[in-house]
Parts: C-alpha cells; sequence; structure tokens
C-alpha cells in the first residue's frame, strides 16, 4: 500500500466538487492524497510517512 501513512493510518480521500453549469450543477470527484514523504530513522529504517507525522518524529528526536 504505496499510498498510506505507516505511522498514523492517512490514506486518499474522496471530495466532491460541485461546479455550477448553465442550469444545473454538476458533480465531480476528486482524489486528495496525503502528503507522504520518505523519513529515513535514526535506526536505519526508511518509512513513508506523512509530512505531520514528520514534523513530530524530528520534534522529538
Amino acid at each position: 500500500m504505496a499510498k498510506v501513512c505507516e505511522i498514523c493510518g492517512k490514506k486518499p480521500d474522496i471530495g466532491r466538487k460541485y461546479r455550477k453549469t448553465i442550469s444545473r450543477y454538476n458533480p465531480s470527484k476528486k482524489i486528495k492524497y496525503p502528503n507522504l514523504q520518505w523519513v529515513t530513522l535514526p535506526s536505519g529504517k526508511r518509512l513513508k510517512v506523512c509530512a505531520k507525522c514528520k514534523k513530530t518524529i524530528f520534534k522529538k528526536l
């Protein structure tokens, strides 16, 4: 599962967007992906984590 944070489990979310055309609303779905980044821990292990988890990891170090 490449698009999931390995710490908190954050995953892609489907959001709706309503656009007004001439006489009606045209709903469309848009997938919002989490901001995943590679992090190397001091133990040498590499994880794919979201930016929020990355921030808390480096605050604790």
